[in-house]
């Protein structure tokens, strides 16, 4: 009797019912590949723990707080060689940003003029910028890095340095520029600062609203400029000029004042943002290609410029197709600032190798590695992804 009650009226038991369903089906798969998974990653930490333990090893992030006792020749906060290992990371990780920030303003500035250059019709101008495109996109980066890295250590020794205006000064020890000394009064020149941005991106999109509605154009650029430049710059005047500069002052055998841009960061910054721009340069190129041709010839036929109409009607459009491979690029662009260690830059890659050389640490430098990364590429994702979210088509 209960046989006959688990077969059912189908004929067939409980479980071959379940196991029918497609998405019972599913789910039991699923199961059965995280529990492969998580098996196969209990056995790799515990066989790794056994293995440190008989090579005498402690893990554990302890010596993140040991004494670095070594320096590091670029900082964007105070550090010396009595720091921590942690502090060393940090400004690692400091570097890192900075020249990948650096990298991705100027590959984007680089990528977007070639692109339109490339389709320009002088037949000169986009030949010049094709034959840049394909060579810099088919020599690998690490050898452009090392080729700008001997260019600039080519310069001129620090007694010989090349002096632009008595206050910017080249030598093969990198570039010499005025440090700023801010003083009492510098807070209002920055909240205008940041009040004339505020106004320009409202003007901006009061003067997008009003073309739409009345067809009138809006001088958005020269008001941004006279926002964002001019009031900081009256309210510089009127503070008093709260900024004083250390100007650089040579020595017998360096430079008294100032602070250094070294040519590491330059060579990097140079290789990454041409290299990464060639390819930013083919994507802008196929947006603006995938637009329609009758949309250019309608901004013509309504009095647009050939300016007006790059800008205006087919960049807008192109963005729609060129943000997620954008995306993509910035992502190898950041990873790809890891090979400044060829060149001695310190970056977090170059400082958490002599980290991992001095306490031996190898898992969890490895593990800060792979951290600081994955979390500088999802937040560039998240980012581009919202950009591509908030200029995307709304259907109606």
């Amino acid at each position: 009797m209960a046989q006959n009650a688990s077969v059912g009226l189908t004929g067939r038991p409980g479980w071959q019912r379940l196991w029918s369903d497609e998405r019972t089906r599913g789910l039991i798969y699923q199961l059965l590949a995280v529990l492969g998974l998580a098996l196969v990653v209990a056995f790799i930490v515990s066989n790794t723990i056994a293995n440190l333990q008989r090579a005498g090893l402690a893990s554990g992030f302890g010596f993140l707080f040991d004494q670095a006792f070594f320096d590091i020749n670029q900082k964007l906060v105070e550090y010396s060689s009595t720091s921590t290992f942690g502090r060393a990371l940090i400004v690692g990780m400091l570097n890192t940003v900075l020249v990948s920030a650096m990298g991705i303003v100027a590959a984007t500035a680089i990528g977007f003029f070639a692109g339109v250059l490339r389709l320009s019709p002088n037949f000169l101008l986009s030949r010049i910028v094709g034959a840049y495109v394909e060579i810099t996109r088919n020599v690998p980066l690490l050898l452009q890095i090392i080729f700008w890295w001997v260019v600039l250590s080519g310069l001129p020794k620090v007694r010989d340095s090349l002096a632009l205006g008595d206050a910017v000064f080249l030598n093969n020890r990198g570039v010499r520029l005025p440090a700023p000394l801010f003083e009492s009064g510098f807070e209002w020149v920055l909240a205008a600062a940041l009040a004339g941005i505020a106004a320009a991106v409202y003007v901006a999109r009061w003067a997008r609203r009003r073309q739409q509605l009345t067809g009138q154009n809006f001088p958005v650029v020269w008001t941004g400029l006279a926002l964002i430049v001019g009031l900081p710059a009256l309210v510089y005047w009127i503070a008093g000029s709260p900024v004083a500069w250390d100007i650089p002052e040579p020595t017998r055998f360096n430079f008294r004042g100032g602070f250094n841009v070294t040519p590491e960061l330059v060579a990097l910054w140079i290789a990454l943002s041409t290299y990464t721009g060639a390819f930013i340069s083919e994507i802008v190129r196929a947006g603006i290609l995938s637009v329609s041709k009758g949309q250019t010839e309608a901004a013509g036929a309504l009095g647009l410029r050939p300016g007006q109409t790059m800008w205006l009607v087919v960049i807008p459009q192109a963005m729609r197709v060129v943000i997620p491979p954008l995306t993509s690029q910035y992502l190898n662009l950041t990873k790809n600032s890891s090979l400044a260690i060829a060149i001695g830059y310190q970056d977090l890659v170059s400082i958490g190798g002599t980290i991992l050389n001095q306490s031996g640490q190898a898992l969890e430098v490895v593990g800060i590695w792979m951290a600081v990364y994955l979390g500088l590429s999802l937040l560039t994702s998240l980012f581009m992804n919202w950009y591509n979210r908030r200029i995307a088509l709304v259907e109606r």
